[in-house]
């Protein structure tokens, strides 16, 4: 085999003529946006869309400045660094057609742990209007209750030294404190996470910690800083050796972390910015006056149902999510929670035909060269039930209705656990002891309410009949049955 090309940007030139590259002079691209978490999603959505941007000789102001915030992150901000920021985007079509293009929108990069001082002066600079942030859902500090979580110990060592931070929030504090002593107005902060509101909930949890270490910069914020929500969506599983390899044998490149995605994406954008922005238009973005009917619509039915998927799919021992949607008795399980559990809790989207997204979903999840495993939807569920599924339950529960399916995914995420007990290492998730070890009192106790008093996660459900009773009853199902074993059509209505 011939020795792969690393990927770098004397290199690209010498690329294989199947790859795209950038076409635009990167030299002359200037950083407008700060990005905090350079991971793969990032880099099939934002990234992408600034590419496309300054591919049309637009927004080379707005190059990116990309921030690896965690001590996690050192790897990839190694071997993005090593490249100069670039990195291969591969998307397959249905089909299994590739196409593969090179990245050029991340021009800069910082490690935070690192340089601290140098993200901070970063953010606070005159040439920076938009910070975005791709940290996960469980980034945002929260309780089920919507409160900023005092409790947690990195929030308390940036209150104490917030020249130093660890979180999102002493940064950005830092950043904005630097900006209003140097009387730099005007910065957008643009959450890009699967949270319902996303810019509202960024807002308040960023002034509750600012109240809180120096409550004076309040005013100030409220006269210069906006939050516009948004709603994004794009299918991006992680990357694997798999994909590396496929790279290298195929397109003699050397790419330490290529990024794979599916060819859809969306990105609806409240118009709110402080100090301007790029042409999102141009790329297909849309910019409305109100996210929340498409955030919502996304959030419960692709999120919510890929929970459904990979955890009803972990259980009859699919490794990928296309392996679990091919089976019928699981999509007909989804199909029917989408149709008659969250479609009801929706609001009406406009220009949207919901039967004709949801059977867009359920293609998208079948597209066999994404890849997606399972393990990867299970991960950090504490963070997304709060966010994808328990919504759902109680708007349900308000209206007295079923709760059924809803139910049943929850039941699945406790047998889930349950079968992991004796391998708590295969359970990715930040708060993955407190869960196992509820399970596990629950599973001695012979009660599985007891799952449900992790407050920060499924709030008050436990008080609903409607839901513990129909939870139950599928753990009664569940506890009795082997892998493999599960008859989906007991859960059906």
């Amino acid at each position: 085999m011939i020795e792969p090309i690393k990927l770098n940007t004397k290199n690209l030139a010498m690329l294989n003529t199947n790859i795209r590259i950038p076409t635009y002079d990167r030299k002359e691209v200037k950083v407008g946006i700060v990005h905090i978490g350079i991971g793969g999603f990032h880099r099939a959505h934002q990234a992408y869309l600034v590419n496309q941007l300054l591919e049309q000789g637009m927004a080379t102001h707005w190059g990116i400045c990309g921030v690896a915030l965690l001590g996690a992150d050192r790897k990839i901000y190694d071997v993005l660094l090593e490249q100069d920021g670039l990195y291969t985007l591969i998307v397959p079509d249905i089909e299994g057609n590739f196409s593969t293009q090179v990245i050029g929108s991340i021009v800069e990069l910082l490690y935070a742990p690192e340089n601290p001082s140098a993200v901070i002066r970063k953010m606070a600079d005159k040439s920076i209007g938009i910070v975005t942030l791709t940290i996960t859902e469980g980034g945002y500090n929260y309780t089920s209750d919507g409160n900023f979580n005092w409790q947690n110990e990195d929030v308390v060592w940036d209150l104490q030294h917030p020249a130093k931070p660890k979180t999102v929030f002493g940064y950005l504090y830092a950043a904005l404190k630097l900006r209003k002593a140097s009387g730099i107005a005007g910065l957008t902060i643009q959450s890009c996470d699967n949270i319902e509101q996303n810019g509202d909930v960024m807002r308040q949890m960023l002034y509750a910690f600012i109240s809180k270490a120096d409550p004076e910069m309040i005013d100030w914020m409220d006269e210069h800083i906006t939050f516009p929500n948004s709603m994004v969506d794009r299918i991006t599983p992680v990357t694997t050796d798999s994909l590396r390899k496929m790279l290298a044998e195929n397109f003699e490149l050397n790419d330490g972390w290529p990024v794979v995605c599916e060819s859809f994406y969306q990105w609806v954008v409240e118009d709110l910015y402080a100090a301007g922005r790029p042409d999102w238009e141009n790329v297909g973005v849309q910019m409305v006056s109100d996210v929340t009917p498409y955030e919502k619509m996304k959030i419960r039915l692709l999120n919510g149902g890929h929970t459904l998927v990979g955890l009803v799919g972990y259980l009859l021992g699919y490794r990928y999510i296309h392996e679990s949607v091919a089976d019928p008795a699981i999509a007909s399980l989804l199909r029917t929670y989408m149709d008659e559990e969250v479609t009801p809790t929706l609001d009406d989207v406009p220009g949207v035909n919901l039967d004709q997204y949801k059977e867009t979903l359920i293609d998208r999840f079948r597209n066999p060269f994404i890849k997606d495993e399972v393990a990867r939807i299970i991960s950090g569920s504490s963070a997304k039930f709060p966010k994808f599924i328990l919504p759902v339950i109680i708007d349900r529960i308000k209206d007295h209705k079923s709760v059924r399916i809803a139910a049943f995914i929850v039941a699945c995420w406790y047998q889930y656990l349950k079968l992991n007990l004796a391998t708590p290492n295969n359970v990715q998730d930040e708060i993955a002891r407190v869960l196992l070890e509820s399970v596990m009192r629950a599973d001695q106790e012979g009660d599985p309410l007891v799952f449900l008093d992790i407050s920060e996660v499924f709030g008050s459900i436990k008080e609903h009949r409607a839901f513990t009773e129909s939870y139950l009853s599928h753990l009664k199902i569940l506890n009795g049955i082997r892998m493999k074993k599960l008859n989906l059509n007991a859960y059906l209505p």
